[in-house]
């Protein structure tokens, strides 16, 4: 393989090494137990709380969710620009994730303050206050995605530090699926519940997001600057020449759909289908439980085999827990069991994706001598954003289609079988889609090379 030394002409900055202790690698993963407080609560029980207690249309409520994330995307991609252009003594990253801790808290909370002022002054402000969580979700959520690219370039370190994320923010999701609907009952089972339950994972947000600013540091640096200006033809040019980010755009965008389907749907499932919302926690807790047992012993694991083949084990046995339930669709002790499947493979998953990304983003260096963390960040978690905003969407507009009632107790046939295939047939098909985008995505064989190349101010001969 050819490799050309950088020109003299071009302003070379070195890449400082440090070792990463436990303290910033968990400041780090904190980030995404905040986020994942609100983000877990808006995939898994906001469809819930707008149709079940707001009263808002099934249909009209998956419109509005996959409206907003289109616009997301455009906002993501202002968002990475601005994270590339800054350069402040916190760094690229960490100030966005700082500047947005309060506004990201405070913003979630507002989604449940909907005020009783006739269905479309509902509409109109339930469209206002989730624009504006999904807007700053972004302003945080980028940022702090490119954080692990610049902590470290060592491959293995980013996959422990994608360890300690999904950790965290699997500890995140698991106590908004086990106590949300507790806490909503204690305060008052009604509208004044949520709002109060809203606050509290808000307050946390925000104070995780702080530590993770505060608590980690910026170390990678590109291997030379241009002295001019890269202009964005050139940053479409060498975007779509990526042939692996490109791979993990669309990996991202189908896991995502999966993951915001089925967690979407699982409380209409707990109450129509097992007749008892409350066996959500069960689930929840069966499906988070065994990630952190897969989490201490994955990194030996990675290291060995690699990330792709990693994922690929725990695709495979995240479809098995998917179609299990296929046996007996009323048998709580089977979705458990399944649930159980669905989280020791999801483990794998959850560790590996971002640190795909980040991979991507050397890759992309490496062929073009243009490093742009931001942009490729933001247009990467693009795939992210439509595949949350499709997967509520597809819920709601299913739902709707099959005649689903807004707070009714009792639904009709069309519509019981319509939450059994979401549970079932729509995360299934998507899961095979993922495996064989996992199969030809093969970055780990060169990665090695890229590495050395980078460190020695080479890049690819084009």
């Amino acid at each position: 393989m050819q490799v050309t030394k950088i020109k003299k002409e071009e302003s070379i900055v070195n890449v400082d090494v440090e070792k990463i202790g436990f303290s910033e690698r968990f400041s780090f993963g904190l980030g995404d137990f905040g986020t994942n407080l609100m983000y877990a609560l808006m995939v898994t029980f906001l469809t819930y709380f707008y149709t079940d207690t707001v009263g808002i249309s099934a249909a009209l409520t998956g419109t509005i969710m996959f409206g907003v994330r289109i616009l997301d995307t455009i906002v993501g991609l202002i968002v990475g620009t601005l994270v590339d252009k800054t350069q402040s003594k916190m760094g690229k990253s960490r100030p966005w994730v700082f500047w947005t801790a309060i506004p990201f808290g405070i913003s979630g909370f507002l989604m449940s303050t909907v005020p009783n002022i006739g269905y479309n002054g509902k509409v109109i402000y339930v469209i206002i206050t989730y624009v504006l969580v999904n807007i700053i979700f972004e302003a945080s959520n980028i940022p702090y995605g490119s954080l692990v690219s610049l902590i470290s370039r060592d491959s293995y370190e980013r996959s422990v530090l994608s360890i300690f994320r999904n950790f965290l923010s699997t500890i995140g999701s698991m106590l908004v699926g086990v106590i949300t609907l507790p806490l909503v009952a204690f305060f008052g089972d009604n509208q004044q519940g949520w709002i109060i339950t809203f606050g509290i994972y808000g307050f946390f947000t925000a104070l995780c997001l702080i530590v993770t600013s505060l608590g980690t540091k910026e170390r990678v640096k590109p291997v030379y600057v241009p002295k001019e200006k890269v202009r964005f033809k050139k940053v479409l040019k060498t975007i779509f020449e990526n042939k692996y980010w490109l791979m993990i755009f669309f990996y991202l965008l189908f896991y995502f759909v999966y993951l915001t389907a089925s967690s979407t749907i699982t409380v209409y499932y707990a109450e129509y289908i097992l007749h008892d919302k409350t066996t959500i926690s069960w689930i929840s807790l069966a499906q988070s439980l065994p990630v952190f047992a897969v989490l201490l012993v994955i990194s030996p694991v990675i290291k060995r085999i690699g990330k792709r083949n990693t994922a690929i084990i725990g695709s495979f046995i995240t479809l098995i827990g998917i179609l299990l339930p296929l046996l007996n669709t009323t048998n709580l002790s089977l979705i458990i069991f399944a649930s159980i499947l669905k989280g020791i493979g999801g483990a794998p998953l959850g560790a590996t994706m971002f640190a795909f990304l980040a991979d991507t983003i050397d890759y992309g260096e490496w062929i073009s001598r243009i490093r742009m963390e931001g942009i490729l960040f933001s247009a990467g978690t693009v795939g992210q954003t439509l595949g949350m905003g499709l997967g509520s969407a597809v819920v709601g507009w299913l739902l709707g289609a099959s005649g689903f009632i807004s707070g009714s107790s009792t639904q009709g046939l069309s519509v019981l079988n319509m939450i059994i295939l979401l549970f079932i047939a729509v995360p299934a098909v998507v899961m095979i889609i993922n495996l064989l985008i996992l199969w030809r995505f093969n970055l780990d064989k060169i990665y090695p090379q890229i590495v050395s190349d980078l460190s020695n101010k080479r890049y690819k001969e084009r």
